[in-house]
């Protein structure tokens, strides 16, 4: 397994991170950008020609990673070469958020398949219910194929994300890539590093990622005076404070992020399912607690890899870390390459939601909020 990055952006144009070597011999392009650089089908067009034997596939962001590097508005294209791995590549339109389980359900069976060791899911951010799409995955692997990914961003803005599949970047896609052989090692690993505060609320009246009631009280109403004078910049200041899930009443919970709230009925619409009958916490920020969950998250990935130095990192981070952090966000970077070590390139991309095990070697996977999630690769 071989990897080489290239970068865009408008000012410089493409410029090489690494020799360019493999052009016909590469078989995967990742793309992680801008929304209108992807729209561009020049740039799209450039990679093709670039690598022409490859599958190009990517989306757009709320800022790329490479390296220990963080761009707003560039390109990054990462080139992969397997010696003894094969991918294959399953796509679906999305009409509504209703649709999310079976989108999973159809992307997994087109990739069920002797030798499937691994599905990276890279999906439309915003017209999704991410947790109901990562059950269909689910149901249709019955838990036995392990899935990381993430939800394509928008910057801070919430208007429009695209996928891009050999051609230049569109809404309303869900794409899933499988990995195929004895020889591909994959190692996941996700955390998060909120603290919680206040009591713990019952989610009384919900319906699947709408939330409508907490306490029997108009949920926007009560997140409001949690939030003082931050619900004046809601949606957007919503990702400083997401609320953290207690599932099935175990140890095990999952943080919601606010993807857009309705004054009209006083509801909120999040990235994955708030189930009823549930209990919820509101979080809030803590940097040196979010580096660590990026050190945590990189230390899990390599227990599920076995501790093999990997070759490729993908790693996919939350947007509401990175608008907390501010600029100190690069420290979650350096946390992550200080246990991975030199040798693997990274790439990756500011999300709306994340997608991976909770824990090491486990295959069941759930969609995350807040957190940085790190898939790794290796080819014996």
């Amino acid at each position: 397994m071989k990897t080489e990055q290239i970068v865009f952006s408008e000012t410089n144009g493409w410029i090489s991170k690494s020799a360019l070597e493999l052009k016909s011999k590469a078989q995967l392009i990742l793309l992680f950008g801008n929304k209108d650089l992807l729209k561009n089908k020049q740039n799209i067009d450039f990679v093709i020609n670039t690598y022409p034997a490859a599958e190009v596939v990517g989306c757009s962001t709320s800022g790329e990673i490479t390296g220990e590097e963080i761009f707003e508005n560039n390109i990054i294209c990462t080139a992969i070469w397997f010696e003894k791995t094969r991918i294959q590549i399953a796509k679906e339109q999305i009409g509504s958020m209703e649709e999310s389980f079976s989108i999973g359900e159809k992307l997994a069976n087109s990739l069920m398949g002797e030798q499937l060791a691994h599905i990276l899911v890279l999906s439309e951010g915003l017209n999704i219910n991410g947790s109901e799409l990562i059950s269909g995955i689910n149901t249709s692997t019955h838990d036995e194929i392990s899935v990381s990914g993430g939800l394509a961003g928008d910057q801070d803005n919430f208007s429009e994300t695209v996928i891009v599949h050999n051609g230049a970047g569109k809404k309303n896609l869900v794409l899933a890539i499988g990995f195929y052989g004895e020889n591909i090692k994959v190692g996941c690993g996700s955390m998060g590093g909120w603290d919680s505060f206040g009591v713990d609320r019952l989610i009384t009246k919900s319906d699947r990622n709408i939330l409508y009631e907490l306490d029997n009280q108009p949920a926007l109403e009560l997140y409001k005076k949690y939030l003082g004078h931050h619900a004046d910049n809601l949606p957007l200041s919503a990702l400083l404070f997401p609320l953290s899930i207690l599932k099935n009443h175990s140890e095990t919970s999952l943080v919601r992020t606010v993807l857009g709230v309705n004054e009209a009925d006083g509801s909120m619409v999040f990235a994955g399912d708030i189930p009823q009958g549930e209990y919820v916490r509101l979080m809030k920020t803590n940097i040196d607690k979010l580096v660590e969950g990026a050190y945590g998250a990189a230390k899990m990935a390599l227990a599920s890899l076995q501790d093999t130095m990997p070759d490729l990192a993908i790693l996919i981070s939350c947007v509401g870390r990175k608008l907390v952090m501010k600029q100190r966000v690069e420290e979650e970077l350096d946390a992550v390459r200080e246990e991975l070590g030199m040798h693997a390139n990274i790439s990756g991309f500011y999300s709306y939601g994340e997608i991976s095990p909770t824990q090491a070697f486990e295959q069941h996977c759930e969609l995350h909020n807040q957190t940085m999630t790190i898939t790794l690769f290796k080819e014996n």
